[in-house]
């Protein structure tokens, strides 16, 4: 069984490499270019595994900053993965603290939404179904940075072959996979135009956050539409049991 969830977590990790490997392949090219050698951009891939984040440090490192500013911005472009975090903790209720450890560490914006689908699918999470997700899409990422430190500026630039709306497409596709649950539409668009406004007003990387924070605060404020059924069954008496399906996600 555990065999099988690896190869599950890994064939769904397959997918999100292959739309995440143009951004660590650009990754790989611009830190060479900003000076680091192929070494420091693999430690760096490595040991952060963000691209966004990393990006922006790169850019950070070559114009000299203050050490306390490069971990302010990287803080700022990943501070969507508290909010993250919170949510999968439930997940890993059967996790030792070493594989939660671990798995905070892999825990990306795909990681995450495929960790979701999973509970979704069947129930819960598995710590091998999570590893074979996750360690696939981290060793894909490596191998990226690699390509792109070596041959990163013979592809130039990926815009102009398209590689790049690769990643939306995939982010696209994972958002609308949640399209059946509670009030999906108005805390989408919310959240997206909550992050339209942000990217004027504020900036990248703020918005992300900002939109995040917009589509909870919905989500809070909307009740489910479960909502009647879920009272009923808090208020049934111990030991009863509701009808499968009364009680919606």
């Amino acid at each position: 069984m555990s065999g099988s969830e690896l190869m599950q977590g890994a064939r769904r990790g397959i997918a999100v490499a292959v739309s995440a490997a143009p951004f660590g392949v650009l990754f790989g090219a611009v830190a060479v270019e900003k000076g680091l050698s192929v070494g420091d951009a693999l430690l760096m891939s490595a040991t952060i595994f963000a691209g966004a984040s990393q990006l922006v440090g790169v850019e950070l490192f070559q114009h000299s900053v203050q050490p306390w500013l490069v971990v302010l911005s990287v803080f700022a472009v990943n501070f969507r993965h508290v909010l993250y975090s919170a949510a999968i903790t439930r997940h890993f209720t059967g996790f030792s603290l070493p594989q939660k450890l671990i798995s905070f560490f892999l825990l990306t914006d795909p990681q995450f939404a495929e960790a979701e689908r999973r509970v979704e699918a069947s129930g819960g999470v598995g710590f091998v179904w999570y590893m074979g997700l996750g360690l696939t899409v981290y060793m894909a990422w490596l191998a990226a940075t690699l390509v792109g430190t070596l041959f990163g500026r013979l592809i130039g630039d990926p815009k102009a072959i398209g590689l790049d709306v690769l990643l939306p497409i995939y982010f696209m596709g994972l958002v609308l996979g949640f399209r059946s649950r509670d009030n999906w539409l108005p805390v989408v668009a919310v959240s997206s135009v909550a992050s339209i406004i942000a990217i004027k007003v504020v900036g990248t990387p703020w918005h992300v956050s900002l939109g995040a924070l917009a589509g909870i605060l919905v989500a809070a404020l909307l009740p489910p539409r479960g909502g009647a059924a879920a009272e009923v069954a808090e208020d049934a008496p111990a030991g009863t049991v509701p009808v499968a399906g009364s009680i919606e996600r």
